[in-house]
């Protein structure tokens, strides 16, 4: 008897031990064969919130370093034409206006976006290696008609500009659409749809991910108040970086901008000033770490969706540029997943 409370005892002892023990996934490709995925996480600000005047020759700069890096796959933050789909399936529970509606390019191509989609699939598949201008036309069109809108841009800014016309079920309506874009401050076109059409690739590859962080509540007023005021709260450091910023925004050159965005400290104050002061804030019905819960639920759905992009290609060097918030989320899980490296931004920028 006594030794079994003496065995008893040393378990209980124990207990904490094994219940706390994990297996270090990260290492498990310590043995791998074959090339090392590469992926560079730019951290940006949304450009539509960039004062009157801006100029996207300011962007020059960062394009020349991250066209440097070489990326053969460009993920961007907007959602694909999948989910938005889905959501159009279920406006009861996403809404009606989840996603911009496909209308106008449906009724020049006689498609909607599943098929859409899947005549893209088709049409990339067989895509030769010098594509004719009609093939561009009838392509941008096809990703109108997907809901992706960057990509046919990808395409529109790969076209001769005597060759950007109204054909190939491109009508006017759809080249109206396409030439306004030029003037839209949108990282997704003067970043991402710039950089793949200067290193000759088709597409961007859309990854946001909505269908996880949308809080199911009677009235979402008082979620909205609750999150405001934690925020409020734990964001003074926020407010004075962002007053320090608004001088680089109006520069030139942004290239000083981007590298202050992705410093490690910087990414450590959006990370606190969005989670921290949430986690810390009361609540009775617990409003903030609900709004954590979902913002993990985005962040855990946007990283699944970066690796699916390569989920073919070992070796893939993959660019994702998403809102600076997102980075060290993206940095920390894309780190964890086999034969991945997460590349440092900062000498990228230099």
């Amino acid at each position: 008897m006594k030794k079994w409370t003496t065995a008893m005892v040393c378990l209980a002892a124990a207990w904490p031990y094994f219940s706390q023990a994990q297996v270090n996934l990260a290492s498990l490709d310590r043995d791998m064969t074959g090339p090392r995925a590469q992926v560079l996480v730019l951290g940006t600000m949304h450009l539509n919130a960039m004062p009157d005047g801006f100029d996207p020759a300011a962007l020059d700069g960062v394009l020349d370093r991250l066209a440097a890096f070489k990326p053969g796959i460009i993920t961007i933050e907007t959602e694909s034409g999948e989910e938005c789909d889905l959501a159009a399936r279920h406006p009861a529970k996403y809404g009606a206006d989840y996603c911009a509606s496909t209308a106008l390019a449906k009724a020049a191509t006689g498609l909607d976006v599943p098929a859409a989609l899947a005549e893209v699939d088709r049409t990339l598949k067989a895509w030769p290696a010098d594509a004719a201008p009609a093939q561009r036309r009838r392509l941008a069109a096809l990703f109108l008609a997907a809901n992706d809108v960057a990509s046919a841009y990808v395409q529109w800014l790969q076209l001769p500009a005597p060759e950007r016309r109204a054909s190939d079920s491109l009508d006017q309506a759809l080249v109206d659409k396409l030439a306004q874009l030029a003037r839209r401050n949108n990282e997704n076109y003067q970043l991402a749809a710039r950089l793949a059409a200067r290193l000759k690739l088709q597409r961007v590859h859309a990854i946001d991910n909505h269908t996880g962080d949308r809080i199911d509540l009677p009235d979402i007023k008082p979620f909205v108040q609750a999150i405001e005021a934690a925020w409020a709260a734990g964001g003074a450091a926020l407010k004075e970086s962002e007053q320090r910023q608004e001088a680089m925004m109006r520069a030139p050159d942004l290239l000083p901008l981007y590298r202050e965005l992705n410093t490690a400290a910087s990414l450590r104050m959006y990370a606190e000033a969005n989670v921290s002061a949430a986690m810390r804030a009361r609540s009775p019905q617990g409003y903030p770490q609900m709004w954590v819960a979902g913002w993990e639920v985005r962040n855990l759905r946007m990283v699944a969706n970066i690796r699916e992009t390569f989920r073919e290609q070992p070796g893939a060097r993959v660019l994702s540029i998403v809102g600076v918030s997102h980075k060290p989320w993206f940095d920390g899980w894309l780190g964890q997943l086999q034969g991945v490296d997460v590349v440092d931004v900062g000498p990228v920028l230099k």
